[in-house]
């Protein structure tokens, strides 16, 4: 008999050596990424210190920033439950027109922005199918901070779901059955199988809805009324002072933005790094 021998490992790899291919990858960065930002942050220290300050100080930048990323951050929240539990109906679960809702769930990435702005304008509206309910029962939506929350977890689903379902996939249900089977409740499975796998990408999914809502646009002008002080998002202000061509003061209002989002995302990062190491542990 023939005993079968392992073939080498090729020496050469498809793509060119580190050299290239990372250089290649910080001059893509550094023009499609880095650069934008530089001019940015340069454009707003152009200003000048005061001038800074009394723009970022201003009650409507202050409002506007405040709606962003309170609004972001609760429907971030709300997509983080909810993509969970639809990522777990989707795996664990067969039923008629299974392929057909997974589908549905990628809409939000293929829609313009400003179609689901209409759409949900004319849904949650005055004189809309869920709109008109509500306010018949005392609560007015439409051209609300509330309005923009729909809106934003609208948009944020899709990367809940997607983060968390491969790995729940991935997940080998052995380890439950055998939680189950020395005596742990079905609370005990979830909290100290499950939860620690899924807490990780859960928290790079609501990191990534979360980035996402903070700059949206498009689905948000349609449908939050765009009040001063109320429903005004910080995206639309920066248009507006485009408007007016005063680009030092949009560029730092948009600067503004991009400090924020980092710093909570690097905090978001660092503590699902945490996580990561914790249940590498368990």
């Amino acid at each position: 008999m023939v005993e079968a021998t392992a073939l080498p490992a090729p020496k050469g790899t498809v793509l060119p050596g580190l050299g290239l291919t990372l250089g290649m990858t910080l001059a893509y960065l550094g023009l499609i990424v880095l650069l934008p930002l530089a001019a940015v942050f340069a454009t707003a220290a152009g200003m000048g210190l005061d001038e800074i300050l009394r723009l970022l100080m201003d009650p409507r930048t202050l409002a506007a920033l405040r709606v962003s990323f309170a609004t972001a951050l609760l429907a971030a929240a709300i997509n983080a439950v909810a993509g969970l539990v639809v990522a777990w109906v989707l795996v664990r679960y067969d039923f008629p027109l299974k392929r057909l809702v997974d589908g549905v769930i990628d809409l939000p990435f293929a829609l313009p922005t400003a179609v689901a702005g209409i759409a949900l304008a004319g849904l949650y509206g005055p004189n809309g199918w869920v709109g008109a309910p509500l306010a018949e029962a005392g609560l007015r939506v439409a051209y609300t901070p509330a309005d923009i929350v729909v809106a934003l977890a609208f948009i944020g689903l899709p990367f809940v779901v997607r983060t968390v379902e491969p790995v729940l996939a991935d997940l080998d249900r052995e380890y439950e059955e055998a939680a189950a089977t020395l005596g742990a409740s079905r609370l005990q499975v979830v909290s100290r199988v499950v939860m620690p796998v899924l807490l990780p990408p859960l928290l790079t999914g609501f990191a990534l809805a979360f980035a996402r809502g903070v700059g949206e646009y498009g689905s948000v002008i349609f449908i939050a009324g765009n009040l001063p002080y109320l429903s005004e998002v910080a995206p639309l202000l920066i248009v507006i002072k485009l408007e007016e061509y005063n680009y030092a003061g949009a560029t730092t209002i948009a600067a503004a933005m991009l400090l924020t989002s980092f710093l909570m995302l690097l905090v978001i990062n660092l503590l699902g790094n945490w996580t990561r190491r914790r249940a590498g542990h368990v």
